[in-house]
């Protein structure tokens, strides 16, 4: 079975799970809702520290929900947030999403958010989750799409940003702009009845700007992805330093506004 290629650009820096911990069922998987029941086994890819794989387990319970990360340090506060909110059907394990090490038609509903992103083979990966998904279940996807990101006021440094982010993403084998790609990465993987939508993150609140613009401030000069860029020859540290700068302007700007599209697949398998 292929095998992962692709380095993840963002690494697991503060700043980085500062922001993952911060979602949730509600604002991140909001369009899988609905096809959720009681006593359904989940499988939850790329779970990060486990905010979202704990919401998925309170929304399933009884079933039990294998949460999987690529990570094993990240797998480790995944446990302690299940831990903590009491949620014990839970298991966890390191896991490449490309050869799943789990037998077909084993869940009821495979998760996946923002991973399809990172992985050197987007439809491999589907192919996985559709294979150790049970005929009639579901299979879910959900990533944002950097070149749709939009945001007032226009900060010269966050569209050097931009262009930044997504040429270190693409030099570590990731598609940053893989929200637009969901639909045809799933008809790739042979998948026939799926439902595409789109969602969107917003940032505007002082809070909530401060919030944003400080964890990008942050993850900009001192997280795997500021290695990245500077070891790959794709910027300096003073240029960074320039971005992050530009970040902290935007965050104090009052009429500043951040808006994160995303595209969302469900298909049935």
């Amino acid at each position: 079975m292929p095998k992962e290629t692709a380095v993840y650009t963002h690494g697991h820096h503060e700043s980085v799970l500062r922001s993952h911990r911060w979602r949730t069922a509600a604002n991140s998987a909001a369009y899988l809702i609905g096809e959720l029941r009681p006593g359904m086994d989940v499988l939850d890819v790329g779970c990060g520290p486990g905010t979202i794989t704990a919401d998925l387990a309170e929304l399933v319970a009884p079933g039990r929900v294998t949460a999987v990360d690529a990570a094993e340090d990240v797998l480790v506060q995944a446990h302690e947030t299940a831990a903590g909110r009491g949620v014990a059907h839970v298991r966890f394990a390191v896991a490449d999403v490309h050869a799943l090490d789990y037998p077909d038609d084993s869940f009821d509903v495979v998760h996946a958010h923002q991973v399809l992103q990172h992985v050197g083979d987007p439809v491999q990966a589907l192919r996985e989750m559709r294979r150790v998904c049970r005929p009639g279940g579901i299979v879910a996807a959900r990533d944002s799409d950097y070149g749709a990101f939009t945001w007032f006021p226009q900060i010269p440094a966050l569209d050097d940003w931009q262009r930044l982010y997504r040429r270190v993403a693409r030099a570590n084998g990731g598609e940053p702009d893989a929200g637009r790609r969901l639909l045809s990465w799933a008809r790739a993987a042979g998948f026939s009845e799926i439902t595409a939508s789109a969602a969107a993150w917003c940032f505007a609140a002082r809070d909530e700007r401060a919030w944003w613009s400080g964890l990008w401030a942050d993850r900009t000069t001192a997280s795997v992805y500021a290695k990245l860029a500077v070891d790959g020859g794709h910027a300096t540290a003073e240029q960074l330093a320039a971005i992050s700068g530009g970040w902290r302007e935007w965050g104090a700007d009052d009429d500043a506004w951040f808006m994160v599209p995303h595209g969302e697949v469900l298909c049935r398998a």
